[in-house]
């Protein structure tokens, strides 16, 4: 079998201040990666596997591309490089990457970091007249889901976004499938913001027709619809440490403080605030259910127990009758009917009688 070839890293740089606005790097990752790109929500991520000192690497797509888009030319183009009024759109940054944005838009290095710190927490912060706007989005990574950071940098000329993962629908964005404008910054991040809630709604209902599903088969449960259970309520529980600091952050962002809000975009944050508050509480009523369900698997696991366990206990009851005569008849004393032939006879009758008596009894108090 011949070995693909080690495929060199291109790279293509932008004409401004060096800002890259393509870039293929080799780097190395797990085998579950390759399939979490197999299921990203954009297609030309695919994984490209290089042999490498005997073991397999992907070669993936790191972006950084700049669109724009305004009201003169309504339509949407990718740059070559940086223009005021654009949006920078980066995904999977590497931290020479993030420099460089740094250098080029004076932005501060640490804050653009946070952006890939899987365990930053949504905020909001203004740095050197730059709103820098933090939330997590839902991803799906294998069997479970987990919540990707995400930053979204407000300049006075510049939009940008910046993601470790690929952003939820951003191809309805790069396709037009939604009215929007670069230059209308404030907007495109509510816009932008509202693919993010769609995306958790989504998974949310997933887990809803999940759960359901095991709340109508509970006496039929198993182990593994308990691992669900359990794997569904870690995430619930992940979505709403990530709702309660969002829905704080629209409210930062409603008071006008941090970002200059039009009426129609003062109604927009709005909305979202709304539809974080009933996604907030199905990730809680849901919570229930599953607590709900797992109290109702336990009872009927314990009430099932408690039937064997009784049972058990009947038949040893049942059982014990025969071995104590039977035991009685083993001693080397004299007992009735020890000299009569038809002993054996009347002694198995004996032991048939009082079982059965044993046994009725038990059967009336429904032990059986």
């Amino acid at each position: 079998m011949c070995l693909p070839k080690i495929q060199q890293t291109i790279t293509q740089t932008g004409v401004r201040s060096g800002f890259v606005a393509n870039t293929w790097s080799d780097r190395e990752e797990p085998d579950s990666y390759a399939s979490e790109l197999r299921n990203a929500t954009r297609p030309d991520l695919t994984p490209d596997p290089l042999y490498v000192k005997g073991s397999f690497k992907y070669s993936y797509r790191v972006m950084i591309k700049n669109y724009i888009k305004t009201l003169k030319e309504p339509q949407l183009k990718e740059l070559d490089h940086f223009e005021s009024g654009a949006w920078v759109f980066v995904e999977n940054p590497s931290e020479k990457e993030l420099r460089q944005l740094s250098e080029q838009f004076k932005l501060d290095i640490g804050l653009l970091k946070d952006a890939v710190d899987f365990y930053e927490v949504p905020r909001i912060e203004i740095e050197d007249n730059a709103t820098f706007i933090y939330t997590q989005f839902p991803y799906e990574a294998g069997d479970t889901i987990v919540t990707i950071p995400a930053l979204f940098v407000i300049g006075t000329d510049f939009f940008i976004t910046v993601a470790d993962k690929p952003f939820p629908h951003v191809q309805r964005f790069t396709e037009e499938r939604i009215d929007f404008y670069t230059t209308h910054r404030t907007k495109l991040f509510l816009q932008l913001f509202s693919q993010i809630n769609g995306s958790y709604n989504i998974f949310l209902h997933r887990i809803i027709r999940q759960i359901k599903s095991s709340r109508i088969k509970l006496e039929k449960i198993t182990n593994k619809d308990v691992i669900k259970l359990v794997t569904h309520e870690e995430i619930l529980n992940n979505f709403l440490s990530v709702l309660l600091p969002t829905s704080n952050v629209l409210k930062s962002i409603l008071t006008g403080k941090f970002l200059r809000l039009f009426e129609e975009d003062k109604d927009l944050v709005e909305d979202l605030f709304l539809d974080i508050g009933q996604l907030m509480e199905l990730c809680k009523s849901n919570l229930k259910n599953i607590g709900n369900i797992r109290d109702g698997y336990s009872t009927i696991m314990t009430n099932n127990l408690n039937s064997v366990i009784k049972l058990l206990t009947s038949l040893t009851v049942v059982l014990m009758v025969p071995n104590i005569i039977s035991s009685m008849y083993g001693m080397n004393v004299s007992l009735p009917l020890s000299e009569s032939p038809l002993a054996f006879f009347w002694i198995s009758m004996m032991i048939l009688l009082v079982s059965a008596l044993v046994l009725i009894l038990f059967i009336s108090r429904r032990y059986f």
